[in-house]
């Protein structure tokens, strides 16, 4: 069934709608091996592709979609050699304006699929995972979003609020071909897991006085577009070794929502890097972009490794996870020190009462290793060696209130959660069951230094309190994955960062504020930490810029946000990552967001459809699949002469292997007043830059100027690993920035 939603929504008051890919889990489901589902991907229809989703209605509709459905059955067949093993194999057949259709296929069937021509791509049905108030004060919003691009999801269901949420539809098949029959349990877009209702409220959540987790951080909740209109596409289920969310889903809800006509897509979720024609999320949002529908999506959970981003695509707008000036200190208290951690825990200490302390490892159980002691497994601890006294366990490999469980379960009166070297000084606030408190690595030395030194330690936790304006703020959270961009080293990733740890949002009731079956706690609100977090943020402000300016592209959205970032603290100091070390645009990308900067950019780096076939023509896609697309009316041909990726007008620069020098074309399109723009630039090191010319007159708003950057090395060992500079148009009022990121070539043997 086609879902229709009203045309009476009013374009600028409420005309974009935003939607969210996201997670809810229903009951247990019983596993089986993977089976051998693919996506076959045909581009563009060639049946002609729908201008907007009012083109054909009812009856028509239906024929259209049945013309396409069997146009896909004829293809299989071909192959199989009989129609109606071809219906049965086919799970779902994309039919409005992504191409193509997804299959249980023998491996042979599927190689032999991919050998035909209009075909672009053949690949498995891969998983995903997901990347799991003060925030929008905190980037200085100060536009309350009349009209805007954004929704939220409260309360107990998806259907709560039913003038804010005006649709929900779940997509599980591609799920079900990997793990075999659902029960009906899964035939639903209820939320019973909380991650859609709390990334989807910060986008465009309504204002709710009295938010609040467990009485922390109390105030006005809203999104970034409170006024906007949303819908929800549920393709995420629970985790099958890792993956959750698979990409026959992930087409099947993008095919839908561009049909829908959203204005919005915020995708908090993802996978290792793979060629774009085999990643059912660069196909989906490639799709999405054309239409002029904006997509951004998570950089991944998985820093502080370098080159661990996802979501690459040139025309993705990935975000990164930094925090916010919004704390909830709770004190340990030993000796002479009073260490600074971070807690939503309910529940306090006695007061006026010190409380024997003990190192986790030094109190594993008889049959435990001192390793899954140390990190506080469940059971993994001795209740005569632990009974009412304060417990220290040091952070990673289970989930961090688990651990708090485990010294519970075990007759510990608290927890102090240490950090380990990887996450430095990165500390989240966690609504843990007893009281805790979670400190940085740096602290956790000094603590485990004093447990070891002393005949018969003891201490306190202080209750947590909330406190604001704190500092420095933001930095990079250890956890948001970070560049180089594996897949195209010339494109910058991340493109962006934003409030992305301790965030406060709305949360389903079905589920406890930390998702762990032992957890019987419920909240209306929660605090949660990852990109999956950071993501809504974005949305929100595109939101409002697409309300704002409802005829500008995708791209120059993106590089309106991007230009108009910051790389300064609240200290205006350069921003640190989580071990207080100066961080680089491969964890932020162009800075970290700010809304109201976005708002009066000057100028912005533009891109079209051909723009993006022309980059994949530069990377080697051969000619005929390209040719599946259409521009205009016509279909697409790669130019004569294919593109350097240097020359991509992306809003940053960057030369992953500069042997010598390289003279890299830009062009900038005035949104803003006319007048005149001069340029500045601090190089990167060892690199030597220049630009031609030095200033640039627009003298009407759309005219558009070209500039050239010459870049060349100066001091081959400086630049041998990744430098960093920027480069930045100004007429005195805006500044139009653009981070220029290098690596040298090696010297030839």
């Amino acid at each position: 069934m086609q879902y229709r939603y009203p045309s009476s929504i009013p374009v600028l008051d409420h005309k974009y709608w935003y939607s969210a890919l996201h997670l809810h889990k229903p009951e247990s489901v019983q596993f089986c091996n993977p089976t051998g589902s693919y996506v076959v991907y045909l581009g563009d229809h060639i049946h002609g592709a729908r201008e907007s989703p009012s083109e054909v209605e009812g009856e028509e509709e239906e024929s259209y979609n049945k013309r396409v459905t069997e146009s896909h059955y004829d293809l299989l067949s071909s192959v199989l050699g009989d129609n109606k093993e071809a219906q049965d194999a086919i799970f779902y057949s994309y039919t409005n304006y992504i191409n193509g259709f997804a299959a249980m296929l023998e491996e042979d069937t599927a190689n032999a699929i991919a050998k035909y021509p209009g075909v672009v791509s053949v690949f498995p049905n891969r998983g995903h995972k997901l990347h799991t108030t003060r925030s929008w004060k905190f980037m200085g919003l100060e536009r309350d979003g009349a009209g805007a691009v954004a929704g939220a999801v409260a309360g107990d269901s998806l259907w709560t609020r039913a003038r804010k949420l005006i649709g929900a539809r779940y997509f599980n098949k591609g799920y079900a071909a990997f793990v075999g029959g659902l029960n009906s349990t899964f035939d639903t877009p209820r939320d019973t897991d909380g991650h859609g209702t709390h990334t989807l409220s910060t986008a465009g959540g309504s204002f709710v006085p009295g938010a609040n987790v467990f009485g922390y951080g109390n105030g006005t909740a809203k999104g970034g577009s409170p006024r906007a209109r949303v819908v929800a596409y549920k393709v995420c289920w629970p985790p099958v070794n890792g993956s959750e969310c698979f990409d026959a889903d992930i087409l099947a809800a993008f095919d839908a929502a561009i049909h829908d006509g959203v204005g919005v897509i915020s995708v908090s979720l993802g996978g290792n890097p793979d060629s774009f024609f085999d990643d059912g999320l660069a196909i989906g949002s490639f799709h999405a972009v054309r239409k002029g529908i904006t997509v951004s999506c998570s950089a991944g959970n998985s820093g502080p490794m370098p080159g661990s981003v996802s979501n690459t695509a040139p025309w993705i707008f990935t975000v990164g996870a930094s925090t916010m000036d919004r704390e909830f200190p709770a004190y340990a208290i030993f000796g002479d020190k009073k260490l600074k951690g971070q807690s939503l825990s309910p529940t306090r200490l006695a007061k006026n009462k010190l409380y024997p302390m003990v190192s986790s490892k030094d109190a594993k159980a008889a049959n435990q290793s001192e390793n899954d002691a140390e990190l506080c497994f469940l059971g993994s601890l001795d209740p005569k060696k632990v009974k009412d006294k304060i417990v220290v366990c040091l952070r990673g490999i289970n989930a961090r209130v688990e651990k708090g469980e485990a010294v519970l379960e075990a007759g510990g009166a608290g927890m102090v959660l240490a950090n380990d070297v990887t996450t430095g000084n990165e500390i989240i606030a966690d609504a843990h069951v007893l009281p805790a408190t979670h400190i940085t690595y740096s602290d956790g030395k000094v603590f485990f230094s004093y447990l070891q030194s002393t005949q018969s330690p003891h201490g306190y936790i202080t209750k947590a309190i909330t406190e604001l304006n704190t500092k420095p703020a933001p930095f990079m959270a250890a956890f948001s994955s970070q560049g180089p961009n594996t897949v195209n080293p010339e494109i910058l990733k991340p493109d962006i960062t934003a409030p992305g740890v301790s965030v406060i949002a709305a949360y389903t009731r079905a589920s406890s504020p930390t998702g762990l079956a032992f957890d019987h706690r419920r909240v209306s609100f929660n605090s949660d930490s990852g990109t999956s977090m950071s993501c809504p943020h974005i949305s929100g402000v595109v939101g409002l810029l697409k309300t704002l300016y409802p005829h500008w592209s995708p791209a120059a959205i993106k590089s309106a946000i991007m230009t108009s970032a910051r790389t300064r603290d609240n200290k205006e100091e350069p921003m640190l990552n989580s071990s207080f070390v100066r961080a680089t645009p491969f964890s932020y990308g162009s800075g970290h967001v700010r809304p109201n900067r976005a708002m009066d950019p000057g100028l912005v780096y533009d891109l079209t459809t051909s723009d993006y076939l022309n980059f994949l023509c530069a990377l080697g896609y051969k000619a005929d699949q390209l040719a599946l697309f259409t521009t205009g009316t016509a279909p697409y041909k790669c130019p004569a002469k294919p593109i350097r990726l240097e020359d991509f007008n992306y809003p940053s620069i960057t030369v992953p292997n500069l042997s010598g020098s390289i003279t890299v074309s830009r062009t900038v399109k005035n949104v803003g007043p006319l007048g005149t723009y001069t340029v500045r630039v601090r190089p990167p090191k060892g690199i030597q830059v220049a630009v031609r010319p030095k200033s640039l007159k627009f003298d009407s708003v759309g005219e558009e100027k070209k500039f050239q950057v010459v870049l060349k090395v100066k001091n081959r060992a400086a630049a041998s690993d990744y430098v960093f500079g920027v480069l930045v148009w100004s007429d005195g009022k805006r500044y139009v920035r653009s981070p220029l990121v290098v690596k040298a070539a090696g010297r030839k043997p």
